[in-house]
């Protein structure tokens, strides 16, 4: 008896090393994805959500450059990664038609939010529109942190002042060029306002002394997008892992994974990887 446990368990170990070995087999000659992304993704604890089951499952390993939208998408011009994935739409199509990457994917959006001082001075509360309360706010100076990097929370920002034909200028508006986390917590410290993606928002909310005074506009809607760098136009990168992590993100599992994500028991990205790519004036749905 004694014999036939040690054989047994020989073959168990055997079968083990088999499998083992034909994973390692498996595993991509070029097992390194290098993503750029924005800070959002990042700061919300998302990608380090999502990553790990990507990874167990393909055998690829992701490196995270985080940054703005803007530099993300500069990085993929320049053939410094192998995929992007940002919250830039006008800036992912340019990206696209320009022959920097392949496609653009949709992923899964949030909304922006205007966060400020629960006094409210500027007085936003009751506000309908986003260019009214941006407007409301550079008539009584109230203080307004701004990321100023060129990310798509900037961009959005630029565009809203735009839409509420002000230039913002004086010592009561500041371009901090830093990401959203660090731009949440420097407007809570100075008691202004500012424009942040939800998510990171529900990420840090129990930190930060501000409160969210405007939501819900179809101008605040913030969807992402995921492209592969251009092969043609750089061979070198490692385009078959781009390809492997965009196919998992849009997946039935990429995408349960993405829904199934919260902080504090918060949803905070809704997946629409299966829907056509959507458009800005479709209304946010309000993340609870």
């Amino acid at each position: 008896m004694k014999l036939k446990t040690l054989f047994s368990a020989l073959c168990l170990v055997s079968l083990s090393f088999v499998q083992s070995s034909a994973f390692a087999l498996e595993k991509p000659k070029n097992s390194v994805i290098k993503m750029s992304t924005t800070t959002s993704t990042e700061n919300s604890g998302l990608l380090k959500f999502l990553l790990p089951k990507f990874e167990e499952k393909t055998g690829y390993s992701v490196q995270v450059i985080a940054v703005g939208s803007g530099k993300a998408l500069k990085m993929g011009e320049d053939g410094d990664v192998d995929v992007v994935l940002s919250h830039a739409p006008a800036a992912e199509k340019e990206f696209v038609e320009k022959g920097f990457g392949d496609k653009r994917y949709p992923v899964m959006y949030n909304d922006f939010v205007v966060l400020g001082p629960e006094a409210d001075p500027a007085g936003i509360k009751e506000l309908k529109s986003t260019a009214e309360s941006f407007a409301k706010i550079a008539e009584t100076k109230s203080p307004f942190i701004s990321r100023g990097d060129d990310s798509g929370t900037h961009k959005k920002e630029l565009k809203i002042w735009e839409t509420a034909k002000i230039k913002p200028e004086g010592e009561w508006y500041r371009e901090a060029g830093d990401g959203m986390e660090k731009v949440i917590q420097m407007s809570g410290e100075l008691n202004a306002y500012t424009l942040a993606d939800r998510g990171t928002w529900l990420a840090v909310m129990n930190k930060s002394p501000l409160k969210i005074l405007h939501e819900g506009d179809k101008e605040l809607f913030n969807p992402y997008g995921i492209m592969a760098v251009s092969q043609k136009r750089y061979p070198d990168i490692n385009h078959d892992g781009a390809q492997a992590l965009i196919d998992w993100m849009v997946s039935e599992e990429g995408q349960a994974a993405i829904a199934s994500f919260k902080v504090n028991d918060m949803v905070l990205f809704t997946p629409n990887a299966d829907k056509a790519d959507a458009s800005a004036k479709e209304t946010p749905a309000k993340v609870q």
